[in-house]
This record gives structure tokens, sequence and C-alpha cells, in this order.
């Protein structure tokens, strides 16, 4: 009876802390707390140093004492970022920009992907491998060929370098994006389209009323990415549009030369003088409205990466 009373104690023991199948155990929940403590604290420290910085005067950053928290908050480094940054004109110029882009690259890919999912046709199989093979060659390899292209059709310093490739299947990452539309469609019952046909209906009515409203979970995830995507790319950007057109990560990379041009050095003002607290307040407002729109949209793009089952970059 001594032997037994000391075993069950045990085993209530490991059973609280490794868990059962039915329930998760303490020490489990301790690995995962860590671990997320972990992982939120590497997601958040950049921007929570760079808004620390960016509130911070030419004393507190020269300040060694001073490491998070100001000594007062200072928003004239934002101010000035904001000016070099272009301001609202280069908040709206690139967001509609990419917005458009980004909704062309989703429905061409939609189209496309729909074709390859539900169609049979000669050479099936080695367009489809062709396409995946744009995804596997890197774009420095194939740029020099586009950019001769784009310069003899006259299309430099505008949208269409960016927006006709989207719109043909052949943008930024499109291969991945008729991926994911193509294993949705491929899991979508024949029964539907069978019923929307002996209905009467065509290829492209069952597209746009049958296939479509059930895809809207890799819409979803394709607009994202695909807007993410393009809002980043400065290599592809720069080589396009020059000095045209300036989107706000350009406008970034080009900070430093921008903002002598606005502010010189003034002896007068050191306050104005370039340092790193403006640097990284140009920094978080390059990054602000995609944080904005991924609060906006966030439960709905969990939902709809569970649904198709792809978890990005």
């Amino acid at each position: 009876m001594n032997r037994i009373i000391p075993e069950r104690t045990l085993g209530r023991a490991r059973h609280v802390l490794l868990g059962t199948r039915e329930k998760t155990g303490l020490l489990t929940h301790l690995v995962l707390f860590v671990l997320t403590i972990g992982l939120c604290y590497v997601f958040v420290s950049p921007l929570l140093t760079m808004l620390s910085m960016g509130l911070k005067d030419g004393k507190d950053l020269n300040n060694p004492l001073v490491n998070w928290f100001p000594t007062k908050l200072y928003t004239g480094n934002f101010d000035r970022a904001w000016v070099v940054m272009g301001g609202w004109n280069t908040v709206i110029t690139s967001g509609s920009m990419f917005l458009i882009i980004a909704a062309v690259q989703t429905f061409s890919s939609a189209v496309i992907a729909y074709g390859f999912a539900k169609s049979e046709f000669p050479g099936r199989k080695l367009l489809f491998a062709l396409m995946i093979a744009t995804f596997v060659i890197p774009d420095q390899v194939t740029f020099m060929p586009r950019y001769l292209m784009f310069r003899e059709y006259g299309m430099l310093r505008t949208y269409l370098p960016l927006l006709l490739p989207a719109a043909l299947g052949n943008g930024i990452r499109n291969a991945i994006f008729i991926l994911i539309f193509y294993q949705f469609f491929r899991m979508m019952p024949k029964a539907l389209d069978e019923a929307a046909m002996v209905d009467g209906a065509g290829y492209l009515r069952v597209f746009f009323t049958v296939s479509i409203p059930l895809a809207v979970p890799a819409i979803v995830v394709v607009f994202i990415f695909s807007f993410v995507w393009h809002w980043n790319e400065t290599f592809l950007t720069d080589l396009y549009f020059g000095n045209a057109i300036g989107t706000m990560p350009l406008l970034l990379e080009r900070f430093t030369d921008n903002y002598t041009k606005i502010f010189p050095p003034n002896v007068d003002n050191p306050m104005a003088v370039l340092n790193e607290g403006i640097r990284m307040a140009a920094t978080l407002i390059t990054v602000l409205p995609l944080l904005v729109m991924y609060i906006l949209v966030e439960r709905k793009l969990i939902e709809s990466l569970d649904r198709t089952g792809i978890t990005g970059e």
C-alpha cells in the first residue's frame, strides 16, 4: 500500500507536467509561452527600437544612459522624415499604384490557374513546367532583356513595366500565386462545375459564379502577398522608374541624399543635422502602411492561410 501511493502521486505529477492525450501539460504550456515571448520580441523589438530612436532628440541620442525611453518625446525627427519622404503624396502614389497592380495580378493568376486546373489542352504540362521555371529563375537573370524591351517600347518611367507583366501572369512572384489558385481550384469538387454546366453555364460563367466565390481565401492571400512584395521591391522599381516615380522604399534608399538637399547642413541649427533618429523615423514611416494593412486584415488573412495551407515568407 505504501508503494502504490507514491506511484499514483508520481503518475498524477507526470500527467500535470507532461500532459495526456486529452490535455496539454503544464510544462508544454510553459515551453510554448517562452517560445511565443521570444518570437514576439524578435519581431517587435525592431519596431520598438525605431519608435524609441525616432522620438529622441540629439541629446538623448548622444547620451549612453538613455536607452529605450527618451527623457522627452521629440517629434521633430518624424516631421523632417515625413517631409523628405514626400508626405501624403508619396503614400497615395505608392498605395494606389501597388493596389492596382496587386488586384490585376490576383485576377490574372486566378484566370491562368483555372485554365491549368480545369482544362485539358495540348502542351498543358509543358506550359505548366515553364510557368514554374519562371519562379525558379531569379529576376537578376532576366531583368536586362526586360529592361531593353521596355526601353524599346518607351515604357520606362511609367507603371507599365510592373503592370503589364502582372496582367499577363509574369509579374513579381507570379508563379507562386498561380500555384496557390491552381491547388485551390483542384481541391474544388467537379460536381459543382458539372452542375453549373448542366444548367447551361459556360466556362466563364462557372469561373465567375462558382469558382471565384469559393476561392475568396486564396484571393485574400494572393492579393496581400502581391501588395507587400511589390511594396518592398526596390531593385526593379529603381531600374524601371528612375527618378520619375518615387515609392516609399525607393525614397528610403535615397533618404540621405534627399535629406541633405532639403535640409542642408546648418551650424546654427544642430538639431537639423541628419542622425540615426531621423533615419529610424523614416524607416518606421515606410513600414507603417504595411502594419496598418495587416492590422485591418489580420483575422481574415489568418483564416485564409488556414484554408489554403500557405504559410508565406
